[in-house]
């Protein structure tokens, strides 16, 4: 299964779910649920330090791909991760632009 599809099928679902939060608890009440406990603080230290990666690797291939990383950068810290996988949709990676014929 390459990379596009899989993020769309990821896309997808999750960003029901979201939507689905942000109606029930709205942008801000998505955070305030993590600081009542230490199992909170975890799991949103969590998704911090997994985000960090996923931007240490899409800021590069979003460099090299002829992109600016910089929308996507945004796009992740306002959204989580929505914004890599709409990278995965709707950038054409390096490794895309390798296959394409010439």
């Amino acid at each position: 299964m390459n990379r596009k599809l899989l993020a769309i099928i990821l896309l997808i679902p999750f960003s029901l779910l979201t939507l689905y939060a942000l109606s029930e608890v709205g942008y801000v009440g998505i955070f305030d649920y993590h600081r009542h406990s230490p199992a909170g603080w975890q799991v949103f230290a969590d998704l911090v330090v997994a985000l960090i990666l996923v931007l240490s690797w899409m800021v590069p291939e979003a460099k090299k791909a002829g992109h600016n990383p910089w929308p996507w950068v945004v796009a992740t810290l306002f959204l989580g991760s929505i914004g890599p996988l709409l990278y995965l949709v709707f950038a054409k990676t390096s490794r895309s632009l390798a296959e394409q014929p010439q």
